[in-house]
């Protein structure tokens, strides 16, 4: 089985890490759909093939996962000495040079597995950043067994709530690689293209406490899962889904996601509620009778973010509010697959995820927690005696002057543009590179002008190759693809001095045409063209 060029180019980058002589775990961030269990089948059969001693563990979380992975690996190699160990598949296989296997299963079991010399962790950003948890204590087990282990990650969304991305210290990872784009995925046809439309209904989250940095979630049910709210999303989206064939809805809760089938089910839609708590055999059922058209809506909580795969789906419905960036990227990534029957999947967003994060192309990793929750509450200033009261607070203590009413904040799609992918066109006549030096951290990077005709205004993007971590990841990997389609002259980026990189980059081929929107005070390129 053949890869993509970007998969190829995933492994290269891989292996061009190890050959650096970097120390530590390296992390590979790719887009949902951009095919991980294809990289990682890549990966067990050139290792194997190349040092057939090596021994490999795969290991991720839901049982589907470990499934879809365990098939592309026979894809791939047919005759691959592999083994399943996982309860929920119902094999405990041992003693296969390649043992993909579910963490719940193996995670006391060090002693059993033996000597391993590389782990993969599919979904990683599940593996806790402190020292602790079954990921961490299986990994300290197998480390003590080989000092020698090797891990690498692999996820779409390299950051966790409240802690901020994965490499942030403490960590398990001490690197991202980032070989591909969900940009660079969607304009070469391999994902489909999402759309988003402004909700007359809205999801209010008013008085919902958080713990952990997300909504309480029986707080968070009680807020959200109403008839009347049920009743008003459902009758919204039979209206603007109209003929869509594959609805999936995201609820806030086990109650929630029942109670909305059953609205559903009122208004003569077809439709199921799958849950933690559903039967295995019943679940099958359901998903099976979803991906056969003769179920439209399924609704589910928490069970459908990772490890369900149905390309057909041309409706996602967001019924579930979150703070977590990675919650709401897995949530629209389910509607990204190409389809068969349509050229984009309609997300729609009651619950306000689109406006709290972002374009899925552009979300931006949580910041650090603050601390544990049990620090000072936040205070507000009273205008009329200076007295710091309490941020709940409607009168003043101190002198009884009453504050004014809190301006709620309208829950709406920025753009309507969930991809973030909308803007505007510039014909490039020319271009102009030259070294910047940033206000803000001090470090050097590029920036890069592009210019019209006479009467457009001049577009400069900047790209923090130097910086540390994802940013800088993310910069370099988009000068790399730029400086290929400009035919750079060979080894132009291989330079010594930033002063060097510019003048090669004047020197190559600026493209014919840009796509760009404003991105706050700066600008966002988010295509470029040569052609």
């Amino acid at each position: 089985m053949m890869l993509r060029e970007y998969q190829h180019r995933t492994i290269d980058q891989l292996y061009a890490w190890f050959e650096a002589g970097n120390e530590g775990n390296p992390c590979l961030v790719l887009p949902t759909g951009s095919g991980k269990s294809h990289i990682v089948a890549a990966l067990c059969k050139d290792a194997l093939q190349n040092w057939p001693e090596t021994r490999v563990l795969m290991l991720t979380h839901v049982a589907e996962l470990i499934v879809q992975n365990a098939e592309k690996m026979r894809q791939h190699w047919p005759g691959a000495p592999m083994g399943i160990y996982s309860a929920g598949v119902g094999r405990r296989d041992l003693g296969e040079p390649i043992t993909f296997a579910g963490i719940q299963s193996v995670r006391t079991k060090s002693r059993e597995l033996g000597h391993i010399d590389l782990v993969i962790i599919d979904e990683c950003h599940l593996v806790n950043h402190k020292d602790e948890g079954g990921y961490r204590r299986l990994l300290a087990e197998l480390k003590a067994i080989n000092p020698n282990l090797r891990v690498i990650g692999l996820t779409a969304t390299p950051y966790r709530l409240g802690h901020g991305l994965i490499t942030d210290k403490p960590a398990m990872f001490d690197d991202l690689l980032t070989p591909v784009s969900i940009e660079e995925l969607v304009f070469k046809g391999y994902l489909s293209t999402l759309r988003s439309k402004v909700t007359k209904a809205k999801l209010d989250t008013t008085g919902v406490k958080k713990r952990g940095g997300e909504f309480i979630e029986s707080e968070l049910q009680a807020a959200v899962d109403t008839d009347n709210q049920n009743h008003a999303v459902v009758r919204e989206v039979m209206t603007l889904a109209g003929e869509r064939k594959a609805w999936l809805f995201f609820c806030a809760g086990v109650a929630h996601a029942q109670h909305v089938a059953e609205v559903l089910r009122e208004h003569w839609v077809s439709a199921e509620c799958v849950t933690g708590e559903t039967p295995k055999k019943e679940r099958e059922r359901i998903l099976t009778d979803f991906k056969a058209g003769r179920l439209r809506a399924l609704t589910n909580a928490n069970v459908l973010t990772t490890g369900f795969d149905y390309p057909d789906i041309d409706v996602v419905v967001m019924m579930r509010p979150t703070m977590s960036a990675s919650l709401y990227v897995q949530m629209a990534g389910r509607g990204m697959r190409v389809k068969s029957q349509a050229d984009h999947c309609l997300v729609l967003d009651f619950a306000g995820v689109v406006e709290m994060h972002g374009p899925i192309t552009n979300v931006q990793p949580p910041k650090k927690s603050a601390g544990d929750g049990e620090g000072e509450a936040p205070v507000k200033v009273c205008d009329a005696c200076g007295e710091l009261v309490h941020i709940s607070a409607m009168t003043c203590p101190a002198c009884g002057a009453a504050f004014p009413e809190p301006v709620k904040k309208a829950l709406v799609l920025r753009n309507d543009d969930i991809m973030g992918l909308e803007g505007k066109e510039l014909e490039v006549s020319a271009w102009a590179w030259k070294e910047h030096t940033s206000k803000a951290s001090g470090k050097q990077m590029l920036a890069v002008t592009y210019y019209g005709g006479l009467s457009d205004a001049p577009i400069t993007e900047y790209l923090p190759i130097l910086h540390e971590g994802y940013a800088g990841q993310r910069a370099m990997s988009q000068l790399v693809s730029m400086a290929n389609s400009a035919s750079i002259v060979e080894g132009g980026l291989n330079v010594q001095t930033m002063i060097e990189m510019v003048q090669n980059l004047n020197n190559a081929t600026p493209p014919k045409l840009i796509e760009f929107r404003k991105d706050g005070k700066f600008f966002r390129v988010m295509k470029r063209s040569w052609e």
